[in-house]
């Protein structure tokens, strides 16, 4: 979708980064810790042919297969015990602010102050993420009372694509003169829906907060801003990334406490469909556009893995993309789904010239990709 009289930009970005970090040795150590413990536990039925034993992780594997390295987390101590692999976030009451809700007005604070604005300035506020920590209030209802925002709000969740899809709800929002500026803000706790029992993915994900503005360009106060050329967004059903925790679980007893209320993915098959999905639409896009890809400065990816990003970016710029061109976070943060692609875009885009462009894309459960060209004002 293209602007019409109504050009729309990004004013501001921010990012809340926790105090806590989990290295890969660290997480291994506690992995393999646990592995023993199983194995032993079930000696018996493994040696009659009854159960399978469980293999140990290593840092080798995590590396080549992924890219990451580390991740921040909210809680370190819970994830790294053997005995628990899970984060322990002590419980709040309902008269202070939810976990979500204080690492999202992190984010947003600092986006705010890039966009030079104030609370009485914004008129929505979205939060857009994979998971959320309550059924209602809606979360981006509680991130604006502790802001002092005015207007309305309401939660979304698009997976991993929840910041693309939410600029895109932004970008609308302004065109439409509902609103005249928006604050789309990302709270991803991923490590609350992880199975670091499952050696194929106990080491993806992390924990962090992202925050935009988005106004029109004519109320823009901003002197480091980004308009929004076009946005395209898509969605394909696949079960290949799925997660069935939900309300209904207590109403079927059996399923409680089974693997596929976490986070469950069929990695290969992922890897093989999406990487061709986002580029093609990507090159599409940008064909539409007449922009030809060497013209873009930069692509700001999802940060799910570094193998499926160089593939992106290559199958894009038709030849091997430099680490400028398509830079890497998730071997600091790991993927920290919707968040992954802000991240990146919040740290990489300083040396933006006016005129300079760029694409923010995200893609993830559903399928659902979503991209966004920018161009430095």
């Amino acid at each position: 979708m293209q602007a019409g009289n109504t050009r729309v930009v990004i004013s501001g970005a921010g990012l809340f980064t926790p105090a806590e970090s989990v290295s890969n040795q660290e997480l291994v150590e506690s992995f393999n810790a646990w592995v023993d413990h199983y194995n032993a536990e079930h000696a018996d039925a493994i040696a009659a042919g009854e159960m399978e034993p469980k293999g140990h992780s290593n840092v080798e594997f995590i590396e080549k297969a992924s890219g990451i390295k580390s991740r921040f987390v909210m809680n370190k101590t819970g994830i790294v015990d053997p005995m628990r692999m899970m984060p322990r976030l002590e419980p709040r009451s309902n008269d202070e602010p939810s976990v979500m809700c204080e690492i999202g007005v992190a984010a947003a604070k600092q986006a705010m102050e890039q966009a030079n604005v104030i609370a009485d300035d914004i008129d929505a506020v979205l939060v857009a993420a994979s998971n959320m920590e309550r059924a209602y209030p809606a979360m981006a209802i509680e991130v604006q009372a502790e802001l002092g925002i005015k207007g309305f709000a309401f939660d979304m969740n698009v997976a991993c694509s929840s910041a693309t899809f939410g600029i895109q709800q932004a970008y609308d929002m302004v065109v439409s003169g509902n609103a005249r500026r928006v604050l789309m803000v990302n709270p991803e706790i991923c490590t609350g829906h992880l199975n670091f029992r499952d050696r194929d993915s106990h080491f993806i994900f992390g924990d962090v907060a992202t925050a935009v503005v988005i106004e029109s360009a004519e109320h823009c106060r901003s002197d480091h801003a980004f308009e929004i050329l076009d946005t395209k967004l898509q969605t394909i059903y696949t079960n290949n990334i799925r997660n069935n925790f939900g309300f209904l679980n207590r109403a079927t007893e059996e399923g409680v406490g089974q693997v596929d209320k976490l986070f469950v993915q069929e990695g290969r098959k992922v890897f093989r469909e999406v990487c061709p999905a986002v580029a093609e639409q990507i090159t599409q896009q940008l064909t539409k556009m007449e922009i030809e890809p060497d013209s873009l400065k930069r692509i700001w990816l999802h940060q799910a893995n570094k193998n499926m990003n160089e593939l992106i970016a290559k199958k894009v710029l038709g030849r091997e993309p430099s680490d400028e061109e398509s830079p890497t976070i998730l071997d600091e943060y790991a993927n920290t789904s919707s968040a992954g692609s802000v991240i990146a875009f919040k740290k990489y885009n300083e040396d933006f010239e006016p005129g300079d462009l760029g694409v923010l894309s995200s893609f993830g459960a559903g399928y659902s990709i979503g991209s966004i060209v920018l161009k430095r004002i």
